[in-house]
């Protein structure tokens, strides 16, 4: 029986064959075949995405920032209807573009959307919002409320 010189990237290959079938077992539906480099989608090619958000709790208002990306500032629209704030966004095709035949396009249609419970009163008219780089930022002013007062007890 000859022996064989080991090759390293020979067992690379078995292993990635390997992780292939698993993958292929975990999800059936992939064909890698009709195109290599296509982004599986998760559903229906126009779905609703909800944007990752950071939000800041400051003394005198809470900044909140939801990714945005490609969305014009035309197609946002924010409200706060009873402590419930809803961010909306939309990512519109190219309709009248018209470069040459399309063999492949990632870039469609979407629809953003995110609701928040906003725990706090907030001032209706200072409600500011920006966006820039793709990123939205949202500032809702706190509504100042009283706050509780010591008085002292003077002693006659």
């Amino acid at each position: 029986m000859p022996l064989d010189k080991w090759n390293p990237l020979k067992e690379l290959d078995s292993m990635r064959r390997e992780m292939d079938r698993i993958w292929e077992d975990l999800f059936p539906a992939r064909k890698t075949e009709a195109a290599p480099w296509k982004r599986q989608a998760a559903g229906q090619e126009q779905s609703t995405v909800s944007p990752a958000i950071d939000i800041v709790d400051k003394p005198a208002e809470i900044i909140i920032r939801a990714e945005m990306p490609g969305v014009a500032k035309d197609d946002i629209d924010i409200s706060l209807q009873d402590s419930t704030l809803t961010i909306k966004g939309e990512v519109k095709t190219d309709a009248g573009v018209s470069e040459g035949n399309y063999t492949y396009s990632e870039r469609n249609y979407r629809y953003l959307a995110r609701s928040l419970n906003i725990p706090f009163k907030i001032k209706q008219d200072g409600i500011k919002a920006t966006l820039k780089d793709g990123i939205l930022t949202v500032a809702l002013p706190k509504v100042v409320e009283e706050q509780p007062r010591k008085i002292t007890v003077d002693i006659s």
